[in-house]
């Protein structure tokens, strides 16, 4: 008898913990945080995910690359993400290795806000570059209306609109800036932050939905931001000139991601992109994990993550003002997502 109940009460143990392990695993909780160029998408890709994945949520804070990345390498989080990749020196801090994943692509836009909100407004490579360096300060200036003969200018300063925060977005506009002019390579140079003109027509707001909202508040102003952001904010953008010399908007990054090779480390940049079609400011941007987590039913889940990223993922991109990734990309990708374990 004595045999039995202590079989009975083993067997009650072992459902027991059977029935707390699979609670475990429903309540298996990502943390990540970093860029908001890639918010929007990355928001609803992990609310999706979350939904069709009983035991998985997904939990995303949007604060700029550089507080991701520091999250990351403080390990407060799950896993980050960051349009400026992630520089080896901060690679080597990390002992369980480290895993960059290219996981969509976006475009910075100039937005404006002007009297009257006129469309179509052209930016010539050497005029948007100098805005940003504080040497073109008026919106009347002649060569942006030599550029725009169809356009009444006004006789307006020019507010310049930039990022408070360490932010992958700057990093993008500035390595295509120092790309496209020398002076503003030498002055400013580039990077998640870079001294900007002291000046009272330069403003600091954070994360790319900040400088979106400023833009809009503020009459004279322009701004960098995600493409995204613009669609979701209906805010004007510019047509910018091209290495090619012509004048293309956004939605045309697809040509400029098909001629670029990814190497190993999944990093790689369109500072200034070559044809016709391409717009000049595009780039990859990346989400940031290790390669070995301490725990296996973390791995697993952010592994398909991921594989929903690539799938359902991408076809949202478009419509979300966001590039799909090419298919050679998305298999590229999904082998290096087998490195986390």
């Amino acid at each position: 008898m004595k045999r039995f109940m202590f079989a009975a009460t083993c067997a009650a143990a072992l459902a027991l913990g059977s029935s707390a392990s699979a609670l475990a695993q429903e309540k298996i909780r990502l943390i990540g945080s970093g860029a908001s160029f890639p918010a929007p998408i990355y928001l609803t890709w992990f609310k999706d995910f979350s939904k069709k994945t009983a035991n998985v949520t997904v939990d995303y804070q949007s604060k700029g690359s550089g507080a991701g990345v520091q999250d990351f390498l403080n390990k407060t989080v799950d896993f980050a993400a960051s349009d400026s990749a992630m520089k080896k020196e901060d690679i080597a801090k990390v002992g369980e290795g480290v895993q960059l994943l290219p996981m969509t692509a976006g475009e910075v836009v100039l937005a404006y806000n002007l009297p009257g909100s006129p469309k179509g407004l052209k930016l010539p490579r050497d005029v948007y570059s100098n805005i940003f360096l504080g040497k073109i300060t008026r919106w009347n200036d002649p060569k942006i209306v030599a550029a725009n003969p169809g356009i009444k200018l006004p006789d307006l300063p020019i507010t310049v609109v930039v990022r408070a925060d360490s932010s992958g977005t700057t990093a993008v506009f500035t390595k295509h800036l120092a790309t496209i002019n020398a002076e503003f390579n030498k002055v400013l140079g580039e990077g998640n932050t870079v001294n900007w003109p002291a000046s009272d027509k330069f403003i600091k707001s954070p994360k790319n939905d900040g400088v979106t909202a400023t833009v809009r508040q503020t009459p004279g102003a322009i701004g960098y931001i995600e493409y995204g952001f613009a669609k979701l904010a209906k805010v004007d953008f510019a047509l910018l000139q091209n290495k090619a010399g012509q004048y293309v908007g956004p939605g045309n990054g697809a040509e400029a991601l098909a001629a670029v090779k990814l190497p190993d480390d999944m990093i790689a940049w369109l500072p200034d992109p070559e044809g016709a079609k391409s717009y000049p400011i595009t780039s990859y941007t990346w989400m940031l994990f290790r390669k070995n987590n301490a725990d296996p039913a973390k791995a697993k889940a952010m592994r398909e993550m991921i594989e929903y990223g690539l799938t359902e993922g991408q076809k949202s991109a478009d419509a979300m003002g966001y590039i799909p990734l090419p298919a050679v990309v998305v298999e590229q990708v999904r082998k290096a997502a087998a490195n986390i374990k």
